[in-house]
């Protein structure tokens, strides 16, 4: 039971924080909650701010098909690519076991994993490396290199991730997001957002240059530090990638549920 309410409390943030995230991109960005399905949809180039979810715990199969044709509808009449994050463990048994096909058929094709995450783990001591020096993130250039980052980790072509970062007021003021940056040039990023009284980490990035020195672990940690020290939270969530998830227990996250990320069918 206790998987179950994280996996639901995983979910919830992801809706909370990518709302914000898409109406800071496009005030006018279709963030609708529609029955069994929240919509967060920027339809910017930049594909992570693109992003339906399946919100029902306990779904079976007949009614995981019918959110997942219908995801995939609401995902065709967009301009630009996004991803269905389906968490499993809000699924039934019968359905987990079944997603893959009913995705199939609904013109989903699997992307990659992830693991959605959440501990007590705040407040952490002040975090440092021995390589690096921690900025945050202020300005329109600081935003720009958090934006190629990113891009150059997750494989987006720059001018994609600057579409969806380069020029927001939230990132340089309400998100807390710093750089790690190795004898001045920025090589790691993380970032952490007040949302429904937690903290939730987003877009941690490393160059695949300095990839495996510890640096997105000491930069998520300076993240946390900064955002716990401003908010007084003590919870903390995030949503990783299978590269990241072997770092965050590290810190004091815990998994629950597994994620699957979808796109639709070339």
């Amino acid at each position: 039971m206790a998987v179950r309410t994280e996996s639901v409390e995983s979910m919830e943030q992801l809706a909370v924080v990518w709302r914000a995230m898409a109406l800071d991109r496009d005030p006018e960005a279709d963030v609708r909650d529609l029955p069994g399905i929240a919509v967060r949809w920027a339809d910017c180039r930049f594909a992570f701010w693109n992003c339906v979810t399946l919100t029902e715990p306990d779904a079976g199969p007949a009614l995981v098909e019918r959110r997942l044709a219908e995801a995939a509808d609401l995902m065709r009449a967009k301009k630009h690519p996004g991803f269905l994050w389906l968490f499993e463990d809000l699924l039934s048994d019968e359905a987990r076991a079944g997603v893959r096909a009913a995705a199939e058929k609904a013109g989903l094709a699997f992307a990659f994993p992830g693991t959605g995450m959440a501990g007590d783990l705040l407040p952490l001591p002040e975090p440092g490396h021995p390589d690096l020096t921690f900025a945050r993130v202020t300005t329109d250039e600081q935003l720009t290199a958090y934006a190629d980052l990113n891009s150059r980790a997750y494989g987006f072509p720059l001018e994609d991730g600057r579409d969806g970062l380069v020029g927001s007021t939230l990132w340089k003021d309400g998100v807390h997001a710093y750089l790690g940056l190795r004898d001045g040039v920025p090589v790691t990023c993380a970032a952490t957002v007040e949302a429904d009284g937690r903290l939730f980490v987003v877009l941690v990035a490393t160059d695949p240059d300095w990839e495996r020195r510890g640096y997105g672990e000491a930069v998520t940690r300076k993240a946390l530090y900064e955002g716990a020290r401003a908010t007084g939270l003590t919870r903390a969530t995030l949503h990783a990638t299978e590269a990241g998830a072997p770092v965050y227990p590290r810190i004091g996250f815990r998994p629950n549920s597994p994620i699957h990320f979808y796109g639709l069918k070339a």
